[in-house]
């Protein structure tokens, strides 16, 4: 029974892989319609929505399997729990990436954004397509440390973010209303790709350690502050035990 078990959780977690996979494929086909206004590119991308589909409804009813059935317990159960939001999370972000792909096939052949600042979008794009790829690897492996790295991605995309939306709000826009609301959007969509991601990773961290990012961090820096006081103290142990005291005056 309990191989059967184990096997049917390794499925459920390659199921995830699976995901995943189909995220970064979604992502860097929609950004490459956007970015190289690709037609080919962006019906790619769409065109993928139904194996996804297909995918989440099987890892979602294993994983109630599960839990109706088999009564995991400790790690088993995170893990389950963990994954049916980590399922969540990669489905958004495979609609966020849709929706890129489907601006850009609506406004071919013209490009959606104009060159000038194209290069922001780049970027984000890479961005997104990075942070999709750590979470890939950390479903494969998790590692609650790298896992949290991904804040530091979404700052930046966040600061690509408001730099935009700062452009749009407040400087002379010179390329019409239609493409101000397209990049307003396609903006968002590549923000919130990244926040979900984060909520992958946070998930992760759950999963591996038990704690929230939070609660991991602040046991972390907790453990860093204990191993200098420790490696201070045997500094200090090893300067004193090579001392050479004086010799006492009679």
């Amino acid at each position: 029974m309990r191989t059967a078990y184990r096997e049917h959780l390794d499925a459920f977690s390659h199921d995830l892989t699976e995901m995943c996979d189909l995220v970064i494929q979604v992502l860097r086909d929609a950004s490459k319609g956007l970015c190289n206004n690709s037609l080919q590119a962006s019906e790619h991308a769409l065109s993928l929505g139904d194996e996804l589909t297909a995918i989440k409804q099987r890892s979602t009813a294993r994983a109630f399997q599960l839990l109706a059935l088999e009564g995991p317990v400790a790690r088993d159960l995170r893990q389950i729990l963990s994954s049916i939001y980590i399922i969540e999370d990669l489905d958004r972000m495979v609609s966020l990436a849709k929706h890129i792909a489907s601006t850009a096939r609506k406004r071919y052949p013209d490009p959606v954004i104009e060159e000038p600042i194209m290069g922001y979008f780049r970027e984000m794009s890479r961005l997104c397509i990075e942070m999709a790829e750590k979470i890939q690897t950390i479903l494969q492996d998790p590692d609650a440390d790298v896992a949290l790295v991904l804040s530091a991605d979404d700052d930046a995309v966040d600061d690509l973010h408001d730099h935009l939306m700062g452009m749009l709000t407040t400087r002379p826009w010179d390329y019409g209303t239609r493409a101000a609301v397209d990049c307003t959007l396609i903006v968002r969509y590549f923000e919130r790709f990244a926040d979900h991601a984060v909520a992958v990773a946070s998930h992760i961290v759950y999963l591996a350690t038990g704690l929230t990012p939070r609660d991991y961090r602040a046991k972390r820096r907790e453990g860093e502050e204990r191993a200098e006081i420790e490696r201070r103290f045997n500094e200090l142990e090893r300067q004193f035990s090579n001392y050479q005291w004086p010799k006492a005056i009679d």
